[in-house]
C-alpha cells in the first residue's frame, strides 16, 4: 500500500471502532477492500463495513452456513469449488447451467443462504495458514449448455449481486460464461445493466477459440471437469 492508502486504511479503522466493533482481528487488505469499493472515502466504507459485519452476526451467526440448512440447494449439484487457478491461484466455482434446478424463487432464504456459504467456503480456500489475507478473489465459470429458457431466475441473479456488492466488495476476479444459449444473450443484455462497471468487465462470454484455450490454460485442465 501506499502512504495515501495506509491514511486511508487508517482513518476507515478508527471510524469503525467509534461504532463499537473491534478491529484489531482484521488485516489493512480487508480495509481497502472495502475502501476501493466507495472510491477511497473512508466514511463510506467504514458505513458499507460496519453494514457488513452486523448483517454477518444477524445472517451467519456461527460464522458458517450448516449445509442442513441449505440442502436442496446442495441437492442439485449444480457449483462446484474445483481448487485454486493454475495462474493466479484463486479459488474456482464452477456451475452447471443445466442442473439449474431450485431456483430463488422457490426458497430466496435457502437460495441466498447457499450463495453465503459458497463465498465463504472458496475464500477460505485460499486462506494461507487458516488465516485470512484479506485480499482473496474468487475465479468461477458458468457452462451454459444445456441450460433450458424455463430455468431462468432473474431473483436469483439479483440475491447474487446484491451479497456480492454489498457484502463481498472486491471479492469476484472473473466469472466466464460458456456455451452460451441464443436466447443468453437478450437476457443479458437486460440484466447488465444493473450491474455496476467494474462487475460488468469481469464477465467474460467465450466466444472464440483462442478465448478458450487462454481460460483453459489460466484455469489449469487438472481442476477443470
Amino acid at each position: 500500500m501506499d502512504q495515501k492508502q495506509e491514511m486511508a486504511v487508517s482513518k476507515m479503522r478508527e471510524l469503525v471502532e467509534t461504532q463499537g466493533i473491534p478491529t484489531q482481528k482484521f488485516v489493512d487488505q480487508t480495509f481497502l477492500r472495502f475502501l476501493k469499493a466507495k472510491s477511497m472515502n473512508p466514511e463510506k466504507a467504514a458505513k458499507m463495513f460496519v453494514e457488513r459485519e452486523k448483517w454477518r452476526e444477524e445472517f451467519v451467526p456461527l460464522g458458517f452456513i450448516p449445509e442442513s440448512e441449505i440442502a436442496d440447494q446442495l441437492g442439485d449439484k449444480k457449483i462446484y469449488l474445483q481448487g485454486l487457478t493454475k495462474i493466479r491461484q484463486q479459488p474456482f466455482l464452477f456451475c452447471k447451467g443445466s442442473r439449474y434446478f431450485t431456483s430463488a424463487s422457490k426458497e430466496p432464504l435457502q437460495f441466498k443462504k447457499f450463495i453465503v456459504y459458497l463465498f465463504d467456503k472458496a475464500i477460505a480456500s485460499s486462506f494461507r495458514d487458516g488465516k485470512e489475507v484479506g485480499n482473496e478473489k474468487i475465479t468461477a465459470a458458468v457452462d451454459l449448455k444445456g441450460f433450458p429458457y424455463k430455468s431462468i431466475d432473474a431473483r436469483g441473479f439479483t440475491i447474487t449481486i446484491h451479497v456480492l456488492k454489498a457484502y463481498y466488495p472486491g471479492r469476484l476476479g472473473k466469472m466466464y460464461m460458456l456455451n452460451d444459449p441464443g436466447f443468453f444473450v437478450s437476457l443479458w443484455k437486460m440484466f447488465s445493466v444493473f450491474l455496476d462497471k467494474d462487475i460488468q468487465e469481469k464477465i467474460i462470454f467465450m466466444s472464440s477459440e483462442n478465448e478458450k484455450e487462454n481460460f483453459i490454460k489460466e484455469i489449469g485442465e487438472e481442476i477443470l471437469p
